[in-house]
Protein backbone atom coordinates (compact mmCIF):
# COMPACT_ATOMS: atom_id res chain seq x y z
CA UNK A 1 0.00 0.00 0.00
CA UNK A 2 1.35 3.55 -0.99
CA UNK A 3 0.57 5.73 1.58
CA UNK A 4 1.09 9.22 0.33
CA UNK A 5 3.69 11.42 2.29
CA UNK A 6 2.97 14.54 3.38
CA UNK A 7 5.83 17.55 2.82
CA UNK A 8 6.58 19.76 5.81
CA UNK A 9 6.98 23.64 4.89
CA UNK A 10 6.64 25.01 8.76
CA UNK A 11 8.40 22.49 10.95
CA UNK A 12 8.47 24.92 13.63
CA UNK A 13 10.02 23.52 17.29
CA UNK A 14 7.28 23.30 19.71
CA UNK A 15 9.01 25.29 22.11
CA UNK A 16 10.21 27.94 19.28
CA UNK A 17 6.63 28.27 18.14
CA UNK A 18 5.30 29.41 21.43
CA UNK A 19 7.54 31.79 22.08
CA UNK A 20 7.08 33.50 19.18
CA UNK A 21 2.84 33.64 19.69
CA UNK A 22 1.89 37.04 21.52
CA UNK A 23 1.07 35.89 25.49
CA UNK A 24 1.98 39.11 26.67
CA UNK A 25 -0.63 39.88 29.19
CA UNK A 26 -3.60 42.06 28.32
CA UNK A 27 -3.85 45.72 29.34
CA UNK A 28 -7.08 46.82 30.95
CA UNK A 29 -7.95 49.49 27.92
CA UNK A 30 -8.69 46.03 26.05
CA UNK A 31 -11.15 44.48 28.13
CA UNK A 32 -14.57 45.49 27.32
CA UNK A 33 -16.09 46.22 30.61
CA UNK A 34 -12.85 48.45 31.37
CA UNK A 35 -11.65 46.17 34.71
CA UNK A 36 -8.40 45.05 33.60
CA UNK A 37 -7.24 41.44 32.30
CA UNK A 38 -9.49 38.89 33.38
CA UNK A 39 -12.47 41.37 33.97
CA UNK A 40 -13.48 41.11 29.94
CA UNK A 41 -16.87 41.11 30.54
CA UNK A 42 -17.55 43.01 34.33
CA UNK A 43 -17.72 39.39 36.24
CA UNK A 44 -14.09 38.68 36.37
CA UNK A 45 -14.00 36.30 33.80
CA UNK A 46 -11.42 36.08 30.77
CA UNK A 47 -13.08 37.70 27.42
CA UNK A 48 -11.86 35.13 24.70
CA UNK A 49 -12.92 35.14 21.01
CA UNK A 50 -12.56 31.84 18.93
CA UNK A 51 -12.42 32.76 15.22
CA UNK A 52 -14.43 28.93 14.76
CA UNK A 53 -15.51 25.47 16.47
CA UNK A 54 -12.42 23.46 17.14
CA UNK A 55 -10.94 27.19 18.79
CA UNK A 56 -14.09 27.47 20.83
CA UNK A 57 -13.89 24.09 22.04
CA UNK A 58 -10.03 24.20 23.09
CA UNK A 59 -10.73 27.77 24.69
CA UNK A 60 -14.34 26.45 26.93
CA UNK A 61 -12.75 22.87 27.90
CA UNK A 62 -9.02 24.73 29.13
CA UNK A 63 -10.65 27.86 30.34
CA UNK A 64 -13.93 26.33 32.09
CA UNK A 65 -15.27 28.42 34.56
CA UNK A 66 -12.47 31.02 34.15
CA UNK A 67 -13.43 32.55 30.78
CA UNK A 68 -16.43 33.51 28.29
CA UNK A 69 -15.55 32.35 25.16
CA UNK A 70 -17.29 33.87 21.75
CA UNK A 71 -17.20 32.72 18.74
CA UNK A 72 -17.24 34.70 15.00
CA UNK A 73 -18.27 31.52 13.01
CA UNK A 74 -21.94 30.58 14.22
CA UNK A 75 -23.03 27.03 13.96
CA UNK A 76 -23.89 26.54 10.74
CA UNK A 77 -21.54 28.69 8.50
CA UNK A 78 -19.11 27.48 6.79
CA UNK A 79 -15.91 28.66 8.04
CA UNK A 80 -13.87 29.17 4.90
CA UNK A 81 -16.45 31.59 3.81
CA UNK A 82 -16.98 33.61 6.58
CA UNK A 83 -17.12 37.86 6.41
CA UNK A 84 -16.24 39.23 9.49
CA UNK A 85 -19.23 42.17 9.99
CA UNK A 86 -18.16 45.51 12.50
CA UNK A 87 -19.70 44.06 15.65
CA UNK A 88 -17.45 41.35 15.22
CA UNK A 89 -14.48 43.22 14.85
CA UNK A 90 -15.57 45.25 17.79
CA UNK A 91 -15.81 41.87 19.70
CA UNK A 92 -12.53 41.16 18.69
CA UNK A 93 -11.15 44.39 19.78
CA UNK A 94 -12.99 43.97 23.61
CA UNK A 95 -11.14 40.76 24.12
CA UNK A 96 -8.14 39.45 26.49
CA UNK A 97 -7.42 36.73 23.94
CA UNK A 98 -8.25 35.87 20.64
CA UNK A 99 -7.85 32.18 19.72
CA UNK A 100 -7.36 31.69 15.64
CA UNK A 101 -6.01 29.75 12.84
CA UNK A 102 -4.19 32.00 10.40
CA UNK A 103 -4.75 31.13 6.54
CA UNK A 104 -8.27 29.33 6.95
CA UNK A 105 -10.23 32.24 7.31
CA UNK A 106 -8.80 35.40 5.29
CA UNK A 107 -11.19 37.87 6.61
CA UNK A 108 -10.49 36.41 10.59
CA UNK A 109 -6.75 37.25 9.48
CA UNK A 110 -7.46 40.91 8.68
CA UNK A 111 -9.44 41.54 11.71
CA UNK A 112 -6.86 40.33 14.25
CA UNK A 113 -4.16 41.87 12.50
CA UNK A 114 -6.15 44.90 13.05
CA UNK A 115 -7.68 44.48 16.51
CA UNK A 116 -4.86 45.45 18.86
CA UNK A 117 -5.42 42.46 21.15
CA UNK A 118 -1.86 41.76 22.90
CA UNK A 119 -2.91 37.95 23.80
CA UNK A 120 -2.89 35.96 20.61
CA UNK A 121 -3.11 32.96 19.88
CA UNK A 122 -2.25 31.69 16.35
CA UNK A 123 -2.95 27.88 16.08
CA UNK A 124 -0.78 27.85 12.79
CA UNK A 125 2.04 28.76 14.90
CA UNK A 126 1.89 25.85 17.38
CA UNK A 127 1.81 22.70 15.33
CA UNK A 128 4.05 22.40 11.79
CA UNK A 129 1.99 22.92 8.52
CA UNK A 130 2.16 20.51 5.73
CA UNK A 131 1.50 20.51 1.94
CA UNK A 132 -2.01 18.66 0.86
CA UNK A 133 -3.54 18.22 -2.47
CA UNK A 134 -6.83 16.94 -3.76
CA UNK A 135 -4.93 13.72 -4.94
CA UNK A 136 -2.68 13.52 -1.78
CA UNK A 137 0.37 12.71 -4.17
CA UNK A 138 3.82 13.26 -2.71
CA UNK A 139 4.73 17.04 -3.44
CA UNK A 140 8.23 15.93 -3.85
CA UNK A 141 10.22 18.88 -5.69
CA UNK A 142 8.03 21.81 -5.38
CA UNK A 143 8.82 24.93 -3.54
CA UNK A 144 7.47 24.52 -0.09
CA UNK A 145 9.35 27.78 0.79
CA UNK A 146 7.28 29.61 -1.39
CA UNK A 147 4.48 27.80 0.12
CA UNK A 148 4.84 27.97 3.59
CA UNK A 149 5.20 31.87 3.14
CA UNK A 150 1.66 32.05 1.91
CA UNK A 151 -0.77 33.24 4.26
CA UNK A 152 -3.96 32.57 2.41
CA UNK A 153 -5.84 29.08 1.18
CA UNK A 154 -4.26 28.13 -1.75
CA UNK A 155 -7.28 26.73 -3.70
CA UNK A 156 -4.67 24.75 -6.34
CA UNK A 157 -3.94 22.14 -3.19
CA UNK A 158 -0.34 23.16 -3.15
CA UNK A 159 -0.96 25.69 -0.27
CA UNK A 160 -0.09 24.72 3.61
CA UNK A 161 -3.36 22.34 5.31
CA UNK A 162 -4.78 24.27 8.27
CA UNK A 163 -7.06 21.03 8.99
CA UNK A 164 -4.74 20.50 12.24
CA UNK A 165 -7.42 19.70 14.78
CA UNK A 166 -8.88 16.42 12.52
CA UNK A 167 -5.45 15.09 14.01
CA UNK A 168 -5.58 14.73 17.57
CA UNK A 169 -1.87 14.36 18.59
CA UNK A 170 -1.38 17.58 16.31
CA UNK A 171 -4.83 19.22 18.56
CA UNK A 172 -2.89 18.29 21.98
CA UNK A 173 -0.15 20.18 20.76
CA UNK A 174 -2.37 23.36 19.40
CA UNK A 175 -4.14 22.79 23.14
CA UNK A 176 -1.18 23.50 25.32
CA UNK A 177 -0.46 26.85 23.31
CA UNK A 178 -4.30 27.99 24.11
CA UNK A 179 -3.43 26.67 28.12
CA UNK A 180 -0.31 28.61 28.19
CA UNK A 181 -1.08 31.66 26.43
CA UNK A 182 -4.37 31.37 29.18
CA UNK A 183 -1.91 31.19 31.94
CA UNK A 184 -0.05 34.32 30.96
CA UNK A 185 -3.30 36.44 30.63
CA UNK A 186 -5.20 35.10 34.10
CA UNK A 187 -2.47 34.27 36.16
CA UNK A 188 -4.01 33.96 39.13
CA UNK A 189 -5.62 30.84 37.91
CA UNK A 190 -2.50 29.03 36.46
CA UNK A 191 -3.03 25.97 38.11
CA UNK A 192 -6.30 25.52 37.06
CA UNK A 193 -5.74 26.24 33.13
CA UNK A 194 -2.72 24.11 33.37
CA UNK A 195 -4.44 20.90 34.71
CA UNK A 196 -7.08 21.51 32.40
CA UNK A 197 -4.93 21.15 29.57
CA UNK A 198 -3.76 18.17 31.19
CA UNK A 199 -6.95 16.37 30.98
CA UNK A 200 -7.58 17.67 27.96
CA UNK A 201 -4.35 16.52 26.30
CA UNK A 202 -5.04 13.54 27.95
CA UNK A 203 -8.03 12.38 26.38
CA UNK A 204 -6.62 13.56 23.03
CA UNK A 205 -4.11 10.71 23.43
CA UNK A 206 -6.64 8.40 24.68
CA UNK A 207 -8.40 9.60 20.97
CA UNK A 208 -5.44 8.71 19.17
CA UNK A 209 -5.43 5.53 20.99
CA UNK A 210 -8.91 4.39 19.80
CA UNK A 211 -7.83 5.62 16.25
CA UNK A 212 -4.91 3.51 15.79
CA UNK A 213 -6.61 0.70 17.41
CA UNK A 214 -9.51 1.04 15.16
CA UNK A 215 -7.93 1.65 12.09
CA UNK A 216 -4.93 -0.70 12.30
CA UNK A 217 -6.48 -3.49 10.26
CA UNK A 218 -8.69 -2.64 6.61
CA UNK A 219 -9.65 -4.10 3.92
CA UNK A 220 -9.11 -0.76 2.11
CA UNK A 221 -6.39 1.91 3.03
CA UNK A 222 -8.18 4.29 0.31
CA UNK A 223 -11.09 7.13 1.15
CA UNK A 224 -12.89 9.50 -0.96
CA UNK A 225 -14.34 12.55 0.33
CA UNK A 226 -15.84 16.07 -0.91
CA UNK A 227 -13.48 18.27 1.27
CA UNK A 228 -9.77 17.70 1.32
CA UNK A 229 -9.48 18.27 5.12
CA UNK A 230 -8.38 14.74 6.20
CA UNK A 231 -4.76 14.90 5.12
CA UNK A 232 -3.72 15.26 8.49
CA UNK A 233 -5.64 12.35 9.83
CA UNK A 234 -4.73 9.97 6.90
CA UNK A 235 -1.06 10.49 7.40
CA UNK A 236 -1.44 10.44 11.19
CA UNK A 237 -3.18 6.36 10.94
CA UNK A 238 -1.45 5.12 7.38
CA UNK A 239 -4.71 6.03 5.09
CA UNK A 240 -4.59 7.63 1.75
CA UNK A 241 -7.49 10.27 1.43
CA UNK A 242 -9.00 11.19 -2.22
CA UNK A 243 -10.62 14.28 -2.40
CA UNK A 244 -13.20 15.48 -4.93
CA UNK A 245 -12.10 19.40 -4.45
CA UNK A 246 -8.68 20.81 -2.74
CA UNK A 247 -8.59 22.38 1.21
CA UNK A 248 -11.51 24.25 -0.05
CA UNK A 249 -14.76 23.27 0.02
CA UNK A 250 -16.65 25.09 -2.37
CA UNK A 251 -14.12 24.28 -5.64
CA UNK A 252 -15.42 22.63 -7.86
CA UNK A 253 -13.63 19.26 -9.35
CA UNK A 254 -12.63 19.17 -12.86
CA UNK A 255 -13.94 16.37 -15.38
CA UNK A 256 -10.49 14.97 -15.49
CA UNK A 257 -10.44 14.69 -11.97
CA UNK A 258 -13.89 12.97 -11.35
CA UNK A 259 -12.63 10.13 -14.00
CA UNK A 260 -9.87 9.72 -12.06
CA UNK A 261 -11.53 9.26 -8.93
CA UNK A 262 -13.66 7.12 -10.46
CA UNK A 263 -10.55 5.10 -11.63
CA UNK A 264 -9.61 5.34 -7.90
CA UNK A 265 -12.34 3.93 -6.90
CA UNK A 266 -12.42 0.98 -9.14
CA UNK A 267 -8.67 0.14 -8.45
CA UNK A 268 -8.76 0.50 -4.30
CA UNK A 269 -11.74 -1.19 -3.47
CA UNK A 270 -13.17 2.05 -2.06
CA UNK A 271 -17.19 1.43 -1.06
CA UNK A 272 -17.98 4.46 0.25
CA UNK A 273 -18.54 8.42 -1.05
CA UNK A 274 -17.77 10.73 1.79
CA UNK A 275 -19.80 14.42 2.29
CA UNK A 276 -19.82 16.59 4.79
CA UNK A 277 -22.48 18.13 7.09
CA UNK A 278 -22.00 22.33 6.27
CA UNK A 279 -21.14 21.97 2.51
CA UNK A 280 -23.19 20.60 -0.70
CA UNK A 281 -23.06 17.09 -0.79
CA UNK A 282 -24.26 17.50 -5.10
CA UNK A 283 -20.79 16.32 -6.57
CA UNK A 284 -20.21 13.67 -3.80
CA UNK A 285 -24.03 12.32 -4.70
CA UNK A 286 -23.41 12.24 -8.39
CA UNK A 287 -20.11 10.52 -8.36
CA UNK A 288 -21.20 7.64 -5.93
CA UNK A 289 -24.22 7.38 -8.53
CA UNK A 290 -21.76 7.37 -11.57
CA UNK A 291 -19.25 4.47 -9.40
CA UNK A 292 -22.14 2.50 -7.76
CA UNK A 293 -20.92 3.33 -3.78
CA UNK A 294 -22.70 4.07 -0.79
CA UNK A 295 -22.52 7.55 0.90
CA UNK A 296 -21.72 8.69 4.52
CA UNK A 297 -20.75 11.56 6.60
CA UNK A 298 -16.89 12.51 7.39
CA UNK A 299 -17.50 15.46 9.19
CA UNK A 300 -14.13 18.05 9.13
CA UNK A 301 -15.58 19.56 12.69
CA UNK A 302 -15.43 23.35 11.42
CA UNK A 303 -18.67 23.66 13.48
CA UNK A 304 -21.50 21.80 15.10
CA UNK A 305 -25.26 22.13 14.63
CA UNK A 306 -28.30 19.36 15.19
CA UNK A 307 -27.19 17.79 11.63
CA UNK A 308 -23.54 16.45 13.21
CA UNK A 309 -23.84 13.13 14.54
CA UNK A 310 -22.47 14.46 17.75
CA UNK A 311 -22.72 17.25 20.41
CA UNK A 312 -19.11 18.50 20.64
CA UNK A 313 -15.45 17.30 19.27
CA UNK A 314 -15.28 13.51 20.61
CA UNK A 315 -18.00 12.38 19.47
CA UNK A 316 -17.84 13.95 16.44
CA UNK A 317 -14.27 12.36 16.04
CA UNK A 318 -15.70 8.97 17.19
CA UNK A 319 -18.36 9.39 14.53
CA UNK A 320 -16.11 9.71 12.00
CA UNK A 321 -13.90 6.96 13.32
CA UNK A 322 -17.03 4.30 13.05
CA UNK A 323 -17.90 5.73 9.58
CA UNK A 324 -14.55 5.00 8.31
CA UNK A 325 -14.17 1.61 10.23
CA UNK A 326 -17.54 0.92 7.78
CA UNK A 327 -15.96 2.12 5.16
CA UNK A 328 -12.51 0.78 4.90
CA UNK A 329 -13.92 -2.99 6.41
CA UNK A 330 -11.90 -2.74 9.76
CA UNK A 331 -11.27 -6.02 10.80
Amino acid sequence: MNVRRLIPTAALAGAVALGATALTACSGATAAGGGGSGDGDGDGRLAVTASFYPMQFLGEQIGKEHVKVGTLTKPGVEPHDLEITPKQTAQLGESDVVLYLKSLQPAVDEAVAQSGVKNVVDAAALTPLEVHGASGHDHAGEDHDHAAEGDGHDHGGTGRDPHVWLDPVKYAQVAKGVGAALEKADPDHAADYRKNTDELVAKLTALDAEFKTGLGTTASKTFITTHSAFGYLAERYGLDQEGISGVDPESEPSPARMKELQAVAKKDNVSTMFFETLASDKTATTLAKDTGLRTDVLDPLEGITDKSQGADYFEVMRSNLNNLQKALGAK
